[in-house]
């Protein structure tokens, strides 16, 4: 069966569908890298296994890949500042990096201090899917950091719902 989706219909659909935001990151021998995703799900947990979608185009791909290894940091609602930044507001890494506080994780990745978690994981896989490259993280490390409301994007926008609670109490 052929396709019978434009490109512009699937993303005006996508644009409808809420995604909690998330900075991925990456530190090794390639340089320190950075990007914001909200294309990023949980795959398995046994082994724990998540992936994340990164644009083949980017110039980061080739640090991403040679590195083999990235963290992902889910955001808070506090952190749009962070987010836009790591969107491509700022080309300079390490201005986007100077905007927040980080700590080394266990594989020498960088995570977001205030981050609700963040995932320390080691490349297992990648799967070219269009004109993504899709990243699958064995994940060897995890950190809890806030309980502050997720930040959503969703309608090409981001959220601050007042709806979504705490993971507190």
């Amino acid at each position: 069966m052929e396709a019978q989706v434009s490109r512009l219909e699937f993303r005006d659909a996508m644009a409808r569908v809420c995604a909690p935001v998330n900075i991925v990151t990456t530190d090794g021998p390639a340089g320190r890298g950075g990007f914001t995703a909200t294309a990023m799900c949980s795959v398995s947990d046994d082994p724990p296994t998540l992936l994340v979608c990164m644009n083949e185009r980017s110039a980061q791909t080739g640090l991403f890949l040679a590195n083999q290894r990235f963290c992902v940091n889910v955001l808070t609602q506090s952190h749009m500042h962070l987010a836009g930044k790591f969107a491509g507001a700022i080309r300079d890494m390490a201005e986007r990096y100077n905007a927040a506080r980080w700590q080394t994780m266990p594989s020498g990745v960088p995570a977001l201090l205030d981050a609700i978690v963040s995932f320390d994981c080691e490349i297992g896989a990648v799967n070219k899917v269009g004109t993504h490259n899709v990243m699958f993280g064995r994940v060897v490390d995890i950190r809890h950091g806030s309980d502050e409301a997720a930040l959503l994007y969703v309608g090409r926008n981001y959220m601050q719902p007042s709806a979504v609670g705490s993971f507190g109490g």
